[in-house]
């Protein structure tokens, strides 16, 4: 995945310069010598950033569906989401909760008990990934997709999009 869909799809990256997530077969370089298509295949792992990257975005999933659902405060995505992202989440958060509970049969539940049930991510850059997830709800199923950058020492979530 190399660009998410939507109003902000002409600054993403083109799909020829996404480099896929860095499996190593025993923590090897992928381009070290004995690493081409005649050696054979060993098991692969990911590394400890993708490890990481996909434990923040299933955390930072989870809770953006839960603060939807209204069974969490935005303003614990503060650190984790950049100003764009929270304001819109909240936005949405705002409108959900709106809605009347009798305009449909489904409005009251629209964000029931929420899993999420896989993660996927793709390295961008050294600085930037981008990741999907799939979520499970009582009455449906969602993709999410998110970027994440490295900003001084920590990840942040500067585009999420919540199917």
């Amino acid at each position: 995945m190399s660009a998410l869909p939507g109003p902000r799809a002409a600054a993403q990256v083109p799909a020829s310069t996404a480099a896929p997530l860095r499996l190593v077969p025993g923590g090897a370089d992928p381009a070290a010598p004995g690493a081409g298509p005649g050696v054979p295949a060993t098991p692969l792992r990911m590394t400890d950033q993708d490890r990481e990257i996909c434990a923040i975005s299933r955390s930072t999933v989870q809770a953006a569906i839960e603060v939807l659902a209204g069974t969490r405060p935005a303003q614990q995505l503060a650190r984790r989401l950049d100003e764009r992202c929270l304001a819109a989440l909240q936005h949405r958060a705002a409108l959900t909760r709106r809605a009347p509970c009798g305009a449909s049969p489904t409005a009251g539940r629209l964000h029931g008990n929420p899993a999420v049930r896989s993660v996927r991510a793709c390295r961008v850059s050294a600085d930037v990934y981008e990741a999907s997830a799939v979520v499970v709800e009582e009455l449906r199923v969602r993709a999410v997709a998110l970027r994440l950058e490295r900003s001084r020492l920590a990840w942040r979530v500067t585009v999420l999009e919540i199917g």
